[in-house]
């Protein structure tokens, strides 16, 4: 077997999560209206960036990364399909109790995947253990037509994709220096 000397693709993966969770949350949280940029950033770099990334996961072997990556790419492709369809006269928006199915089952499949990162690092814990959290209230909001749960699962999801962006940049600054800048591990 070679080396693999290949870049560590986790961080491209996570940013383009993170930023893009970040912007839609502040969507979310009812700083901006949903617009144009957070679906660019869901198609390009939420959507085919983590695709990538997870692509390039699996040629390393990395069989939870590659399912991450791939899967949250195509969530966010689909999340814009869904919002971008019915404005092109391709089907009919969801329905609420709808799209709360949609975000409970990607809720199920985040916290299933959680379990995985238990033999990883804290970073990573955190990360999916709140997208968790995110995906539920979401689903809860929609489920019961609730602005409010809507309104603090923004402000929850913008501590996730923070703390995503900071797996990757920590990952990023780790390895540019040769030694731990930012930890990953936080209770030692």
């Amino acid at each position: 077997m070679t080396n693999d000397f290949t870049a560590n693709p986790a961080p491209l993966g996570l940013m383009g999560f993170g930023m893009t969770t970040v912007l839609l949350n502040l969507h979310n949280a009812g700083f901006f209206a949903l617009g144009t940029m957070i679906m660019g950033m869901g198609v390009f770099y939420g959507g085919l960036a983590q695709i990538f990334a997870g692509v390039m996961e699996w040629k390393k072997g990395n069989t939870f990364a590659t399912t991450a990556f791939v899967s949250y790419g195509l969530f966010w492709l689909s999340l814009v399909a869904l919002l971008v369809f019915p404005a092109m006269g391709l089907g009919s928006a969801p329905e609420p109790h709808a799209m709360a199915a949609y975000l409970a089952m990607w809720g199920i499949f985040t916290a299933i995947m959680f379990l995985g990162t238990l033999k990883m690092n804290q970073a990573l814990m955190v990360v999916f253990a709140s997208l968790a959290v995110l995906f539920f209230l979401l689903a809860l909001g929609d489920y019961l037509g609730n602005e409010d749960i809507i309104r603090i699962a923004g402000y929850e999801g913008i501590f996730c994709g923070s703390s995503a962006i900071y797996a990757a940049l920590a990952q990023v600054l780790n390895d540019v220096y040769g030694r731990e800048v930012a930890p990953l591990n936080f209770i030692k």
